[in-house]
């Protein structure tokens, strides 16, 4: 449910993207955009009560999905510094949330690991998550949804390459 700010903003943007004057390149574009930050906003409400962020999130959903990984591993499926994907973890492992550990094979690094306290976390974001696709999907097919995501891989290859 967006807020009446974003309804006002979007409404605006409504203008704008379906401007016939604009290209189709630049109604995509911009709908891209919107969709982005409207998607953001509307999981960021419905995750308050669950006193976390998108980035911690995203963190424990990536460390769950690739246990044992570095953090160096972990900041690049997250396109983000190892730096920050370092403070992330720690305020996540003091939150008792990630877990790091020696590895046998390399001194110099830790492996991260969820811990059992966020395996309920995470499948409340992950119910929170599928509500919010199948509102963002509603009325489209599976063969649609694979097209959709085909095209946006190609977007995603173009764009990432610089």
């Amino acid at each position: 449910m967006a807020t009446e700010a974003e309804e006002k903003l979007t409404g605006k943007l409504g203008d704008v993207l379906n401007d016939k004057t604009e290209s189709p390149r630049r109604q995509v574009s911009l709908r891209l955009t919107v969709i982005a930050r409207l998607q953001r906003n509307n999981f960021d409400r419905l995750v308050t009560e669950l006193n976390v962020t998108r980035s911690q999130w995203a963190m424990i959903a990536v460390v769950a999905r690739y246990p044992g990984s570095t953090q160096r591993t972990i900041a690049e499926y997250l396109e983000m510094s190892e730096a920050s994907a370092g403070r992330l973890i720690d305020r996540l492992c003091a939150d008792g949330l990630l877990e790091r550990r020696d590895r046998r094979d390399d001194r110099r690094a830790r492996s991260v690991y969820v811990t059992d306290a966020a395996h309920p976390l995470l499948d409340k974001l992950g119910l929170i998550a599928a509500e919010a696709e199948g509102r963002m999907f509603h009325g489209f097919s599976d063969d649609e949804v694979e097209q959709l995501r085909d095209y946006l891989s190609r977007i995603y290859d173009n764009v990432s390459r610089g």
